[in-house]
């Protein structure tokens, strides 16, 4: 980065530290923090999304809605994250991969699957071969927060089903002796007082979702945990930064980065329920 550090075996001391610090792999570390936080901010829409169609799908009066609202919650979440993330993940990669192959490569003979290869022809392939690298790690990054989204969304939609549940029906009733509509109070009775019993279930359901962030590292996303294991790990005499197994150096500053984030989270949550609490009385608010 600084025009000093075009010989890094002549540095020794703090100059060494300052280009160690600012050389590009240490700046692609410090950018995977924001592919975290970016990360979080782009899951938990889809995730809430997700969370009041399942919702709202077992409390349906159609029974088909309503049992795959159950299906879709239930199947979920009695399924290990790592292993339903590889294999929704797997999964829509290669279903979009085959709908491409279909319409792009009609004429195509050969099998998609030949034992355990899935091959389509090159113009199906997503991203394509000749697209540059910054297309390849945008579309992974989104494919993981697609299966993210998936995942924590059957917790939600639990969650936002007990809240909706645990709602007195007789505030329902009194709106109906208002006259309101259906319509008028889910909006206006239903969905407010839910969110009291919504948030304690959802800040665990968002504290867990940052406790997986890591699993980024294994869905093939260069992430903090990637870049802590390759920075950290043993440099030899090859390397133009030798240094070595600095592993834990790195795991600790992971640490740190992880318990401020859970800390910042518990404080937002704090007053996001002391918010919605307002009126409250007999449930963590007041009068």
């Amino acid at each position: 980065m600084f025009e000093f550090c075009a010989d890094p075996k002549s540095l020794e001391g703090f100059v060494w530290w300052s280009c160690y610090l600012t050389n590009g792999k240490h700046m692609a570390f410090y950018f995977s923090f924001i592919t975290v936080l970016s990360l979080l901010l782009f899951t938990v829409p889809l995730i809430m999304a997700l969370g009041f169609a399942g919702a709202l799908a077992r409390r349906s009066q159609i029974a088909p809605v309503r049992w795959f609202g159950w299906v879709y919650t239930s199947m979920v979440r009695g399924v290990p994250d790592i292993i339903f993330f590889l294999f929704a993940l797997i999964a829509l990669d290669q279903g979009i991969e085959y709908l491409r192959h279909v319409a792009l490569c009609p004429d195509w003979a050969e099998p998609i699957r030949q034992g355990n290869d899935f091959r389509v022809c090159p113009e199906a392939k997503m991203p394509l071969g000749t697209a540059p690298q910054w297309i390849h790690e945008i579309y992974g990054f989104v494919l993981a927060a697609v299966g993210f989204g998936i995942v924590f969304g059957a917790f939600a939609a639990n969650t936002l089903y007990g809240a909706l549940n645990a709602v007195p029906h007789a505030q329902l009733e009194t709106g109906v002796a208002y006259g309101m509509s259906p319509r008028q109070i889910f909006r206006r009775i239903h969905l407010p007082q839910m969110w009291v019993y919504a948030l304690p279930g959802l800040s665990n359901l968002w504290m867990i979702l940052i406790k997986a962030t890591p699993l980024l590292f294994l869905l093939g996303v260069e992430d903090v945990v990637y870049w802590a294991r390759e920075l950290g790990g043993s440099k030899t005499a090859i390397f133009d930064y030798p240094h070595g197994d600095w592993r834990l150096g790195y795991f600790m500053v992971l640490l740190v980065f992880y318990l401020l984030l859970t800390w910042v989270s518990e404080k937002a949550f704090g007053r996001i329920t002391k918010w919605v609490s307002r009126g409250q009385a007999t449930v963590g608010g007041t009068t």
